[in-house]
Order: structure tokens, then C-alpha cells, then sequence
């Protein structure tokens, strides 16, 4: 059997405590789209969790990392749905889970491109009774920590859902959720995109380049429709992932897969060929610790202890 093996470092920030959570959920929670815990070891400070294979590594990689394939449109929503399969699983379980750290990094890909959420190391139990949220310290990865989250420290799976919406931003547009590289106006993927979302003559301006225009013109603007609903500033305005999950499968639906013809619109050298850009590798986004203040003005920087 072929497996993967995480060795957590004693200094690193996953510490004991989230070691034992992920143990914990990973132990009790069998689903297909949550990536499968074999084993694990304590022995002093070395501490490891032996983990399924995922041949197809991270949804991060192929989206963003120099020289990787371009996904197709038709295994993007594939991941899409995968994905949205084991965050609704999490939040419909009869001891519902918050994710707490939904990023593409955290999804990970079996050799059919079949999407798994890993590392439980963050997540958290949800509320119980009439409760709709539980205060907890800010943790989470910044650019996909739900606003209201940051700002008071109240929890609820809507934050697991603004989390799922910026990742489908990422799948679209092929972006980061933040990226330094960029120009000021376009470095946070959401306020960036947001205008774009809901014009279907302007939405092919933030679609991903590496896909040459070969994606379904309906089946992208009924993404970003459902991306828009997620990314929602009010809490209460966000769909269930329940209802994420349905629609992202009736786009399964032949009528919205007919791909817009290939269109060029590149200018050529003097030679007919087109010219390449470079490309720059980046940094994945900074995990957040820290107690329950907003988002300092810098973006990027962890917040306060």
C-alpha cells in the first residue's frame, strides 16, 4: 500500500492540539470526499499521521504552481462538486463539523481528480441548541476567512461557505486568493472579481487565461453566480452547502458544458507566433492565529497574539 506520512515539527504551528483534533475527526469522519487517516504516532516530540495516497497532489499546484498542466473546465467542476460533497457532509453530520480552513491547498486530488478535504487540524465543532455560532480564537488562512469571522470571532459553517466561494474565484479566474504580485486593485481575489460576477458580457475578463476561452459561457456565469451568493459580506445571505452542492451538479447538465470557440485575442510578433509572459511562482497564502481583532490594515501579516 502506498501511503503518504505527515511529520508535524515540534516548532512548526500545527502543535499537539491540532495534531489530536485531526485525529480526532479524522478518526470518526468516513466519507468519500474526506481523505482517509490510516494511522498515526506519538513518540516525544515526533508526532505522524499516516494519510491515503493522493497521486494528483493539491488543487494548488495544478492551479498555480510554474509549468503545471492547465486544468480543463469539465475537472474543474469536478473538484468543485467533490469538494462541496465533503464540506456539506461535515455540515449536515449529526455533530456538525466547521471546517475552519477551506483553501486549495487543503483539497487534494486521487488519480481521477476526485477532490478530498484534508488537514482537520483547525476544525471545530459547530453549535449545538438554538446557538447559530461559536466564539472561538481567529484561525483560519487570510483571503479566505469569512469577514465576519475575523472581525468578532463567531463561527458558523457560512464562514466554511465564503471559504468554498473564494476557492471557486480561484478555479474561474486561476488567481490567488491574495497575491502580492499584482497591482493594489487586483491583489485581493474577491474585491477584485466581485464587479465581474454578474455581467455575462464582462465575466471573460477575470476567466483564466490558461483555458483559451475553452469553457461553457453559461456553465462559467452560473459559477460565478453561485461563487457571488457564497462571498456574500451578510452571513445570513449565504446559501447552505447543501444547496451549493445541488446547483454545482445540475451543471453537470449537457446544456451548460457547450464550450465558447477557442478565440485568441493576443497580439503576435512580427514572426506570427504569440509572445510569452513570464510567470512567477508564489507563495502559499499565510495561516492566521490570533485572538478574536480584525484584520490588521496590511494584508498578509498574521494577526496579533
Amino acid at each position: 500500500m502506498v501511503v503518504a506520512i505527515k511529520k508535524l515539527k515540534p516548532e512548526g504551528f500545527q502543535g499537539h492540539k491540532e495534531w489530536l483534533t485531526e485525529v480526532d475527526y479524522l478518526g470518526q469522519l468516513h466519507h468519500q470526499n474526506l481523505v482517509k487517516l490510516i494511522g498515526y504516532c506519538s513518540d516525544g516530540d515526533n508526532r505522524l499521521l499516516v494519510y491515503e495516497f493522493m497521486p494528483k497532489g493539491s488543487l494548488e499546484n495544478h492551479l498555480f504552481r510554474r509549468g503545471a498542466d492547465p486544468l480543463p473546465w469539465g475537472i474543474r467542476l469536478k473538484v468543485a462538486i467533490g469538494a462541496a460533497k465533503g464540506l456539506s457532509f461535515l455540515h449536515d453530520a449529526e455533530n456538525q463539523v466547521i471546517y475552519r480552513d477551506f483553501k486549495a491547498s487543503n483539497i487534494l486530488l486521487d488519480s481521477e481528480f476526485n477532490a478530498k478535504l484534508s488537514d482537520f487540524g483547525l476544525a471545530k465543532a459547530g453549535p449545538t441548541g438554538d446557538r447559530t455560532h461559536v466564539s472561538t480564537q481567529v484561525m483560519g488562512t487570510r483571503g479566505y476567512a469569512a469577514p465576519e469571522y475575523v472581525a468578532t470571532g463567531r463561527l458558523s459553517v457560512k464562514a466554511d461557505v465564503y471559504s468554498f466561494g473564494v476557492v471557486l474565484l480561484e478555479l474561474l479566474t486561476g488567481r490567488r486568493a491574495l497575491d502580492k504580485s499584482k497591482p493594489v486593485s487586483e491583489q485581493n481575489l474577491v474585491e477584485w472579481a466581485k464587479p465581474y460576477l454578474r455581467d455575462k458580457r464582462r465575466l471573460y475578463r477575470v476567466m483564466d487565461s490558461k483555458l483559451g476561452g475553452q469553457y461553457p459561457k453559461k456553465g462559467a456565469h452560473a459559477v460565478a453566480t453561485i461563487a457571488l451568493q457564497c462571498i456574500s459580506n451578510e452571513a445570513k445571505a449565504r446559501p447552505a452547502m447543501s444547496e451549493v452542492l445541488e446547483k454545482l451538479e445540475q451543471l453537470q447538465d449537457p446544456k451548460y458544458n457547450i464550450a465558447a470557440p477557442q478565440v485568441d485575442t493576443r497580439r503576435t510578433s512580427s514572426s506570427g507566433s504569440v509572445p510569452r509572459s513570464p510567470m512567477k511562482a508564489q507563495p502559499s497564502p499565510r495561516r492566521l492565529s490570533g485572538s478574536a481583532s480584525p484584520l490588521p490594515a496590511a494584508a498578509g501579516s498574521p494577526l496579533p497574539a
